[in-house]
This record gives C-alpha cells, sequence and structure tokens, in this order.
C-alpha cells in the first residue's frame, strides 16, 4: 500500500530543470535570435544591392558625359552613339549568360565576376585616349551589368525569408533608380573621367562585402554541398533558429526537380525514338 501511495504521489507533467521561470529567458533569446538573422539577411543584401547601385551608375552615365568626352577625345556624334548604345549590347550578351555563370560558379561568384568587368570596364574608359578603348571599356560594363540583372534579385530571393521577400526585392529595383540618379546629378558637377572613378566605388564596396556574404542556400543545396548549406541557412536564419523544416523543404523542392528533370529527359528519349520506328 505505501508503494501504491508514493506512485500516486508522482506528477503527471516532469519539467526540464532549469525550464521553471525561464519564459521571459526564452522569449529574450528567441528576440535576439530574430535581430540576429534579420542583421546578416539586411547586410547580404545590402552586399548585393550594391551592384544595383552599379547598374543604374552605368545606365545613367553616358547622358551628362557627352559634351566632355566628345569635346576631349574629338568624336563625331556617330561615334559617340556608339559607345552610348554598345552598353546594352554586352548586357544582352551578360544576361544570356548569366543562368549559366551564376549556376556554375555559383551567386557570389558571378558577383564578383561582374564586379571584375565593371572595374575593367571604367578603368579603361578614364584613361581612353582613344575612340576604341571607350567602346570596350562601355562593352566590358554592358556584360556585367547583364549578369548583375539576373544574379542579384535571385540572391536576395534565395536568401530572405518568405515573409520578407517581397520587400526586399524591391531594394533591387530602388537602387538601379538611386543609381541612375546619382551619375546624373554628379556628371554635372564634375568630369567624365571623375565619374568614371567614382563607378568603380561600388564595385569595390561589393567585391569586399562578398567575403563576409554567406552563399545562398539554396544553390549549395542544388548542387551538392549539404554541410555548407545547412551552415550558411543557419547563419542567415540565426544561431538558435530551428532551421529543420526550412532545409528539409529546400531539399524536398529541389529533389522533386530533380525528379521532374529525369522523367522530361526519358520522355524525350521515348519520343524520339517512336518518331524513328
Amino acid at each position: 500500500m505505501d508503494l501504491e501511495d508514493q506512485e500516486a504521489q508522482k506528477p503527471l507533467l516532469v519539467t526540464a530543470p532549469g525550464r521553471i521561470g525561464d519564459g521571459s529567458h526564452l522569449a529574450e533569446s528567441d528576440a535576439a535570435s530574430s535581430s540576429s538573422s534579420i542583421a546578416v539577411v539586411v547586410a547580404s543584401t545590402a552586399v548585393a544591392v550594391a551592384g544595383s547601385f552599379e547598374f543604374g551608375i552605368s545606365v545613367g552615365y553616358s547622358s551628362p558625359s557627352q559634351s566632355g568626352i566628345m569635346r576631349d577625345l574629338s568624336l563625331s556624334l556617330a561615334e559617340y552613339s556608339v559607345f552610348g548604345s554598345i552598353l546594352t549590347i554586352g548586357a544582352m550578351l551578360g544576361a544570356v549568360v548569366s543562368g549559366t555563370v551564376a549556376d556554375r560558379v555559383g551567386r557570389r561568384s558571378a558577383m564578383a565576376i561582374s564586379d571584375l568587368l565593371c572595374i575593367f570596364g571604367y578603368l579603361l574608359i578614364t584613361f581612353s585616349q582613344n575612340f576604341w578603348w571607350l567602346d570596350i571599356g562601355r562593352f566590358s560594363i554592358g556584360c556585367g551589368i547583364g549578369l548583375l540583372s539576373y544574379v542579384v534579385p535571385v540572391y536576395i530571393s534565395e536568401i530572405t525569408p518568405k515573409n520578407l521577400r517581397g520587400g526586399f526585392a524591391t531594394v533591387n529595383q530602388f537602387m538601379i533608380c538611386c543609381g541612375a540618379s546619382l551619375a546624373y546629378v554628379l556628371g554635372t558637377f564634375i568630369t567624365w573621367r571623375t565619374l568614371a572613378i567614382i563607378g568603380v566605388a561600388p564595385c569595390l564596396l561589393q567585391l569586399v562585402g562578398l567575403l563576409v556574404t554567406p552563399e545562398s542556400p539554396r544553390w549549395l543545396a542544388r548542387f551538392g554541398h549539404p554541410g555548407a548549406f545547412e551552415a550558411a541557412l543557419q547563419k542567415l536564419r540565426g544561431k538558435g533558429t530551428d532551421i529543420s523544416d526550412e532545409a528539409t523543404g529546400i531539399k524536398k523542392s529541389f529533389s522533386n526537380y530533380q525528379s521532374r528533370r529525369c522523367w522530361t529527359f526519358f520522355r524525350r528519349i521515348i519520343s524520339v525514338l517512336l518518331q524513328l520506328e
């Protein structure tokens, strides 16, 4: 009977040690983790949109610098028109290969490549002495911003949580407009060579920032880097955040994507064989 009494006196719910009265402590821990996560996402987005700012400066560069370039290098209107329009040709080429480059080398490396192309182009423009230096530099910048036009919004969408994705994505377009406006305003007060040097600054800032920003977790998961994938996702969401559900969802989405690709590939082979018969 004594044993039955002892069993009856045991509590039905056992609380883990150190949990009683720790509600405020847990809330503070969750808040700190959330703020840390937002800080990393904001900083990574700021680094990415430095490329968007560079895009805007490059688009707006040719308008205020026209009179100075034509005067200093004795260019005709037709020659300067080629200089202004060749940017779009380079941008088309950069856009065509942007998806392949971003998938092969990663989002961060793709942004770094575009920065190097833009820096090379602006240095050629800064020290140009003839028509060809200008055009090669402008074409190189076009290739760089064509690559940026794809990889920046993709990177932002892949690192931000679902509830913040739309708001963060708008910063890309906002910074493009800011860059174009700043280029036009500064170009009315400074020389075209100085403006070209200023165009290098966002590229350098982004290159430095890319050294500390995490790679896109979705790219890491897609191309088979499980350890780096979880580390990058944990860094973006905060140290104390449970990322298991999100990580599982990302992995499942890419496994389904690969299955659909394989099934589509086999269907195409079967259809070709049937046509041959």
